[in-house]
């Protein structure tokens, strides 16, 4: 077991947002979290990767157990990676250089070391080829492959993934569904929130349902189905 969420509550005034909502995430797993819009997903990526607190309940990342009300260790930054569906690149930067950035700034690498670092990661994703174009001249997959080996290149414990295919096309999504499915068999673990049921049965391995801040898991895709024919009726 590589992370852990245990019974968290998370609460806006009179709103809860999650109530005691848990989940394990194993070595190399694809856990898919699906849910309508304000279910909590995104929430739950914030505090996972420390942008946000939590009321109740703890957190175990690796090593690190952190318990509600705690400030986020430290030791935890750089270490859970997340990719958000704005890919939040720098437009001035190159692909080498909006990957490196960290590399240089956080780990301190030279700027050899750094470009080594992330061509290794360029490789996985299968973007070695676009190393040197800027983000206006790169699709929407691209853009997103290029966030997630800048997430890779910190060597995450765990990558968290926030609707990696909103805005995409069937070809776009078949890109990044390949750079999961990859990823995975190197032993990735990542957590994918997607509203897009088929890209998740296709790349969970794990799969999950959060409605009203309450989540069930399920070793089974079929799980899904309720959501679909939920959002076919509306």
């Amino acid at each position: 077991m590589i992370s852990r969420v245990d019974r968290i509550s998370k609460s806006y005034g009179n709103h809860r947002v999650l109530d005691e909502v848990s989940f394990e995430i194993d070595k190399g797993m694809v856990f898919a979290l699906c849910g309508p819009s304000g279910s909590g997903k995104t929430t739950l990526v914030r505090i996972i990767s420390g942008l946000l607190g939590f009321d109740s309940g703890r957190m175990v990342l690796g090593e690190t157990v952190i318990a509600a009300g705690q400030l986020y260790p430290e030791t935890l930054y750089g270490k859970i990676g997340v990719v958000f569906q704005e890919h939040n690149l720098f437009p001035h930067m190159t692909a080498l250089q909006n990957v490196t950035l960290g590399l240089r700034k956080v780990r301190r690498l030279s700027r050899e070391e750094a470009n080594e670092r992330a061509m290794v990661e360029f490789d996985k994703v299968m973007l070695t080829g676009k190393v040197t174009q800027y983000p206006s001249s790169l699709s929407g997959g691209e853009r997103q492959r290029v966030a997630i080996a800048r997430a890779l290149a910190m060597d995450p414990m765990i990558l968290l993934l926030d609707e990696p295919t909103s805005g995409l096309d069937q070809f776009q999504i078949g890109e990044v569904l390949r750079t999961i499915k990859g990823l995975s068999d190197t032993g990735t673990s990542m957590l994918l929130v997607t509203h897009n049921l088929r890209f998740a049965k296709h790349t969970g391995d794990r799969f999950a349902l959060i409605e009203d801040g309450r989540i069930e898991v399920s070793e089974d895709s079929s799980l899904l189905d309720s959501l679909a024919r939920e959002w076919l009726q509306t």
